[in-house]
């Protein structure tokens, strides 16, 4: 694979919290290490600023969760240097922004991040202290009428940081870019896909809707219950449809951007479950809350694993059938006919190539550090992480223009 040949670069990246985020800014320095661009902004800004003949040049973002955040950044024009600014990660790889430039983010505070779900609480507090119905019906009945918080926190800190710090213009249809932020439905099993679509409609499996803001996209990504509330946006007909987290039902929805058009998706993901090292021993010793992560972060790896899996067995069983029919001579127009059928039936598309970029396993301190920590030491040595991860994967491949 050449990067050259492509026509249309994605970038897709995965949640996981800050540290997931500070990963994937790691990870997009090491793009830009080796020459890609990342194109973002209105229309005009997009034609003004970047060749369109440049095959290094990203033009399609696909987020879910602390990857929608970034991506949504990247995709309203802002460098990666504007995120490291806006985290105050401080890892000396990238100049510090003064207010005036146009470049420059406020940095993110807890506040930003956890809003307090007030409204959750206060209908909590007179129900549980006023309804003796309630309490005489003992201790479960208390926790099933009583404990009906949606989430200790909400994600309107989070979306009005970007709505009113960051997004000149708040509307996926102005920008000059792809950008696909994935959410799940609360009261349904639907993937929920936030874009510019020329219509908002929905499958079985999948709703497009083009009708949210990006801020508030992304606000619907980032809900993660019981700590983040679901995110309710209001359809044009007024009813208030709740989401929350994009990587409930799909981890990496990399068809997502290979569906509008991409031939190469980078893939950037933080989740790596725990390998015994000497140093940190064994998991056993560190109680409840890093196991639970453990076994978490091995069903969330499986899933990613099968899924690249998955792609590898499709291509390999197309090639092969493709092989066979040139090897039996058999006429150009039924061989095409045939392996049209079968792109149709598994949705292969062969001029799609994929790479995918994860912390090693070695890398324990991705494991152990807090989802949701704002130290700058800390965020600084996760960036480092993602760098080295993205550089020793890119060298795989033919870079050269």
């Amino acid at each position: 694979m050449r990067i050259k040949d492509k026509k249309k670069i994605a970038l897709v990246l995965s949640g996981g919290g800050i540290k997931a985020a500070a990963f994937h800014i790691g990870v997009c320095l090491a793009l830009q290490e080796k020459g890609f661009k990342f194109a973002g902004g209105t229309k005009e800004m997009v034609r003004q600023n970047f060749d369109e003949d440049d095959p290094m040049t990203i033009r399609c973002y696909v987020g879910s969760s602390a990857g929608a955040f970034v991506a949504s950044i990247l995709g309203a024009g802002y460098p990666v240097e504007s995120l490291i600014n806006a985290f105050q990660i401080g890892s000396g790889t990238s100049p510090s922004f003064e207010k005036s430039d146009l470049r420059y983010l406020k940095p993110i505070s807890y506040r930003d991040i956890f809003n307090l779900n007030s409204s959750g609480l206060l209908k909590f507090l007179p129900r549980t202290l006023l309804d003796k119905t309630i309490v005489r019906g003992g201790l479960e009945s208390l926790l099933k009428n009583g404990l009906k918080l949606n989430g200790l926190f909400s994600t309107g800190g989070l979306e009005g940081y970007l709505r009113k710090e960051v997004l000149l213009d708040n509307d996926f249809a102005r920008l000059g870019v792809g950008l696909y932020i994935i959410g799940t439905q609360l009261n349904h099993s639907r993937k929920a896909i936030f874009g510019n679509f020329p219509e908002a409609y929905k499958t079985p499996t999948t709703k497009y809707i083009n009708y949210a803001t990006i801020s508030q996209a992304v606000a619907a990504s980032t809900s993660l219950p019981p700590v983040f509330a679901p995110y309710g946006i209001k359809r044009p007909d007024g009813k208030e449809i709740y989401y929350y987290d994009g990587e409930i039902r799909d981890t990496l929805s990399t068809h997502v951007a290979v569906d509008n058009g991409a031939d190469l998706v980078i893939s950037s993901y933080s989740i790596q479950p725990y390998h015994y090292t000497e140093e940190m021993g064994s998991l056993h010793k560190y109680g409840i809350p890093l196991i639970l992560n453990q076994a978490l972060y091995q069903v969330v790896q499986q899933k990613i694993a099968k899924h690249i899996q998955n792609q590898a067995d499709i291509r390999n069983i197309y090639n092969s059938v493709e092989g066979y029919l040139k090897q039996t001579e058999l006429p150009e127009d039924q061989r095409e006919k045939l392996l049209s059928i079968i792109r149709d039936k598994v949705n292969h598309r062969p001029e799609v190539d994929y790479i995918y970029i994860a912390p090693r396993p070695q890398n324990y301190e991705m494991f152990f550090v807090d989802h949701f920590s704002l130290n700058p030491e800390i965020l600084a040595r996760i960036v480092r992480i993602g760098f080295k991860s993205g550089i020793n994967i890119l060298r795989q491949y033919d870079i050269s223009k």
